[in-house]
């Protein structure tokens, strides 16, 4: 029996040395493997260095399906089948994007996505796939950094901002080159969800530049850190109490033993919303607008990722205000319905969500008689009414004013029905989207004023927009109230605002009003030529990750734009949070001195 016991403590001692060896193995190829593709696609290859390079990436693969296969047989089935059953997938797949590189296979059908061949974008997703997993095994060892919450999430866009830049700067990234200024430009703006560009994304970038940039508003939108730490939880199979602490905070989840599912929930969210607008944009679009289904496929997915995240780029020259689009009215419904879900917040999302499979189960079970009715808990806190009625207000404000204010401008000549839906994406788009309908050189005065407090205000907290926050100005707007009624507290929907919340809501509007100072007084500075409004339009739209501009982003000066960068960071990111971040905070005050007034009016 000693033997016996002793030959199985060395076999798992020998497992888990095999497992060990075999992670940095499949770590290293994973990076390889995605280092050849990068080589591959991003410079201009002929000749012999071609051959070696297909040849060299080729053979990745089968070394990464060799790495996968032996995890497999070193790991316990039972532990995890679901994960088992992918990873066996994954084998696959990657045996199978190795037979396709050396021409065991032709999938080409004549098909092309996009200028794509089908078989290179089969075998470069599974690639990617493959690297994104062992990459985000990486990110459950952040809690090992000497960082706190804050300075993780503020450096995880700046370092996806870095590797955006590095891509956009490709020699296949572009058509005629780019520079370092409008590639970190070009990376910021993609990742902090804005769409204000400096080059046209249609005519100067490649698709290969294209998807990049896709990439990039998708990941910033939901935020790096969401994606890792869901495929690092699911491929690793275990995750401490230190991970769950500190993701708590980032994805805005109460229950620390929900932030598993609560990613899930997230990602399933995002997917289907995006894959149910690409279905609806795919089939309502016009056609004849395109070269070919391979383009109508890609501006499907590239608008709809577009919209959800709330970044405004577009493959269109002139946005959607370009000729033959401007009309396709139905889908600029689709895409406004999108942002709006973008918009309002996963925790209003969950939120309903978890509301309405409460009733349908408790419904199910009634009606045949499996238990009695119970009555159903309230799901929608003060934070969800909070937010939703705000933004209906927003939306209702900006639909009526436009209405309005247009009605002799960019409404001129439309049918009834394009001016209700022209009206009510331009009261959408300013909340962080940035897509735009209509020439915004035309707009009159008034909207201009309407589009500034909008974008100001922005989406709402936990979305992929930005902005002061609905949830925020709604706070601040009850606040007034209540000192003009003479309260001594803030109250709404039976319930008391903590001072916390109001003390935020100050700050978060203080230091928004002093970036933007500064950076319309930066801009002007160094472009004094241009006009204010259209300054101040600018700096409104880069703080709050609109994207909409009056025209002059490309006009700016070097230092400008570096100016407006930063701006679109801090937007990004939060100001408050930046502070928070750098800030060392105060020990827990044991005394209290006393209160005494200071004269505001």
């Amino acid at each position: 029996m000693r033997y016996s016991f002793n030959s199985s403590e060395e076999k798992k001692a020998k497992s888990d040395q095999i497992q060990e060896m075999n992670k940095y193995f499949l770590r290293m190829m994973s990076i390889l493997s995605f280092g050849l593709l990068l080589y591959t696609f991003g410079w201009k290859l002929e000749g012999q260095e071609a051959a070696y390079s297909h040849f060299l990436y080729s053979l990745s693969l089968i070394f990464l399906a060799a790495g996968y296969t032996v995890r497999m047989m070193v790991q316990d089935v039972r532990y995890n089948l679901l994960r088992y059953t992918v990873e066996v997938s994954i084998v696959l797949a990657l045996l199978f994007a190795a037979a396709l590189r050396f021409g065991f296979f032709d999938l080409d059908f004549e098909r092309q996505l996009a200028g794509l061949n089908f078989k290179e974008f089969v075998v470069n997703l599974i690639v990617t796939i493959t690297f994104l997993i062992e990459l985000s095994k990486l990110s459950l060892a952040v809690n090992r950094l000497q960082l706190n919450p804050p300075q993780v999430f503020i450096f995880s866009f700046i370092i996806l901002i870095i590797i955006g830049m590095g891509l956009l700067s490709l020699p296949n990234a572009t058509n005629n080159g780019i520079s370092f200024i409008d590639a970190l430009f070009t990376s910021t703006s993609a990742v902090c969800v804005t769409g204000l560009i400096v080059l046209d994304t249609s005519s100067d970038f490649t698709f290969f530049g294209q998807v990049v940039i896709m990439s990039l508003f998708q990941i910033g939108g939901l935020g790096m850190m969401t994606f890792t730490s869901f495929f690092g939880f699911f491929f690793k199979g275990k995750y401490s109490l230190q991970n769950q602490l500190f993701l708590q905070d980032y994805i805005n989840e109460d229950k620390i033993g929900a932030i598993y599912y609560t990613l899930i929930k997230i990602i399933v969210f995002t997917v289907l919303v995006e894959a149910v607008g690409v279905l609806l944009i795919f089939n309502l679009i016009d056609p004849s607008l395109f070269a070919s289904t391979g383009d109508r496929l890609f501006f499907s997915l590239f608008h709809s990722i577009s919209a959800f995240c709330n970044a405004g780029f577009s493959t269109l020259s002139d946005g959607l205000f370009e000729v033959g689009f401007r009309q396709q009215y139905n889908v600029h419904l689709v895409l406004a319905f999108i942002i709006i879900l973008g918009g309002i917040g996963f925790p209003v999302v969950l939120g309903y969500y978890s509301y309405l499979r409460h009733v349908y189960i408790g419904s199910r079970k009634v009606l045949f008689g499996i238990e009695q009715y119970r009555h159903t808990p309230r799901v929608a806190n003060i934070n969800t009414k909070l937010i939703v009625r705000t933004t209906l207000i927003l939306l209702s404000i900006g639909f009526i004013s436009y209405l309005i204010t247009e009605r002799d401008a960019t409404l001129t000549g439309l049918s009834t029905y394009g001016k209700i839906v022209t009206a009510f994406f331009g009261a959408v788009t300013p909340r962080t989207a940035g897509f735009n309908t209509v020439d915004m050189g035309a707009l009159t005065f008034p909207t201009i004023l309407i589009y500034l407090l909008l974008m100001w205000i922005g989406a709402s907290p936990g979305s992929t927009g930005g902005g002061l926050k609905t949830s925020t100005f709604a706070v601040a707007i009850l606040n007034t109230l209540s000192i003009a009624k003479g309260k001594d507290r803030v109250e709404i929907y039976n319930r008391v605002i903590s001072n916390v919340t109001l003390r935020k809501a100050f700050s978060v509007i203080l230091l928004s009003f002093m970036v933007i100072g500064v950076g319309v007084f930066m801009v002007t500075l160094m472009n004094p030529e241009l006009n204010l409004i259209d300054v101040a339009f600018e700096v409104f739209s880069a703080f709050s990750t609109v994207g909409l501009s009056l025209g002059i982003t490309s006009d700016l000066s070097t230092g400008s734009k570096l100016t407006v960068t930063v701006i679109m960071l801090l937007g990004r990111v939060g100001t408050l949070t930046v502070l928070v971040a750098f800030i060392r905070k105060a020990r827990t005050l044991r005394y209290k001195y006393p209160e005494e007034s200071v004269f505001i009016l």
